[in-house]
């Protein structure tokens, strides 16, 4: 141990809050965490003194620094209770993860802390640990590798009956099945998170991530306006907290607005007074999509697309709905434009919509084997035939009622017959 050390009173502390430099903090903060007392004064102090010091190590992006510091405090944590030790170690592993390009180092410092949790038989730490491994893991795209570990981990705090961490555990299985695109066993994880959530109070950060959740797999089932009412249940927990999830929620409840024609609702969202506190990059490309939906503009969709890149494509929620979305603006496009005809070339089409020949009339063989419109495609012509609406010849059905009829009539003649010859 250093003779170096300083006293560890708030003097020191106030020393260190004092330095000049933040090195210099550093460094003061690190002399008084090597002081040997034991004294319950001495270990508050020090305390306050990890705190102040893993904030400055944050401050100044010092990841691997703070992942040896964690280490270091080893010792000191054998002469504090566990749930401080829980504390201080969940918030060092928070300390790292709000450092750029740390997810491969924040991996690591997890397993090194589940593997020292095991030793030292910190069950509720570990467990804790786990569940932000698994985050990360699935942050991370490494599926298989969470799916496992929050496997286990489920089971492990079922028998506990731990309902908060239960709560966490499910939402975050829920993600990841929804990751890998398994909608059932997304669905079937939500229910158990909600039913866990029943019985206990839930904050309202946590009730807003599973009303988020609800809402992007209802939305996924194209079920947008329930989902819509979850992204608003989201948006206004999240709105109360000033979490800035809340800009995600408005921007999914615009989208469900979209999906469901409803794109002239929009602007009036957004210059609410909720929705002015939002005002940005997020809402400005949903406002951007809207007015392409409400003008039926495949360009102006093309030119949101390109200006909001990071905002719709690179969202994977959003981005899930943009086929779909740009499919209906098409449709809607080329409805319009052959409206006018009963006879009309392919090229013009695609020259009106400026999309390739084969594009549009792959497009078009679809929507008239969906029905969309009644026609066909001479393909010799390189020419689109668009029938009148077929009328609906009565005949049929009425001859198909009569036929069912008389099917009774035979039926009722031959149950009498059976009795007569009983």
């Amino acid at each position: 141990m250093s003779s170096s050390y300083l006293p560890a009173t708030t003097d020191s502390i106030a020393q260190a809050l004092e330095a000049k430099t933040p090195s210099e903090a550093i460094s003061i903060l690190y002399r008084v965490l090597e002081n040997p007392s034991s004294a319950p004064d001495a270990l508050r102090i020090k305390e306050q003194a990890i705190t102040n010091l893993s904030d400055l190590l944050r401050q100044e992006n010092r990841a691997e620094e703070l992942r040896s510091f964690l280490t270091q405090l080893r010792p000191f944590f054998a002469l504090i209770p566990k749930a401080k030790t829980a504390k201080i170690v969940r918030g060092i592993i928070d300390d790292v993860a709000k450092i750029p390009g740390t997810s491969d180092l924040q991996i690591s410092l997890c397993k090194e802390v589940v593997q020292w949790t095991r030793a030292e038989k910190r069950t509720f730490l570990r467990q804790r640990v786990e569940a932000k491994l698994a985050a990360l893991l699935m942050d991370n795209k490494e599926y298989p590798e969470a799916l496992n570990l929050l496997s286990g981990l489920i089971k492990e705090v079922r028998r506990l009956d731990d309902k908060l961490l239960l709560v966490d555990i499910n939402l975050l299985e829920s993600k990841l099945h929804f990751s890998l695109r398994n909608l059932p066993k997304a669905k079937a994880s939500l229910t158990a998170a909600r039913t866990a959530a029943n019985a206990i109070y839930v904050p309202p950060a946590q009730q807003g991530n599973i009303d988020l959740q609800s809402g992007i797999l209802h939305a996924e089932e194209k079920d947008y306006k329930t989902a819509y009412s979850y992204f608003f249940e989201a948006f206004e927990a999240f709105n109360a907290l000033e979490d800035p999830r809340a800009v995600f929620s408005l921007k999914y409840m615009l989208l469900c607005k979209i999906m469901v024609s409803q794109a002239d609702d929009v602007a009036g969202i957004i210059s609410s007074k909720a929705g002015l506190q939002y005002v940005g990059p997020e809402l400005d490309a949903m406002k951007a999509v809207a007015d392409a939906h409400s003008k039926r503009s495949l360009k102006l969709f093309e030119t949101a697309l390109r200006d909001f890149r990071a905002q719709l494509e690179e969202d994977p929620i959003v981005h899930r709905h943009l086929s779909s979305l740009y499919d209906t603006l098409l449709e809607q496009n080329l409805c319009r434009l052959i409206e006018p005809f009963s006879r009309v070339e392919i090229a013009h089409i695609a020259e009106l919509i400026e999309l390739p020949v084969d594009h549009v009339e792959k497009k078009l063989s679809q929507m008239i084997l969906d029905k969309k419109f009644a026609g066909t495609l001479d393909q010799g012509a390189g020419c689109l035939v668009i029938f009148d609406d077929p009328k609906a010849d009565a005949i049929y059905p009425a001859t198909l009622e009569t036929i069912s009829n008389i099917g009774k009539v035979v039926d009722s003649l031959y149950v009498r017959s059976a009795k007569i010859m009983t």
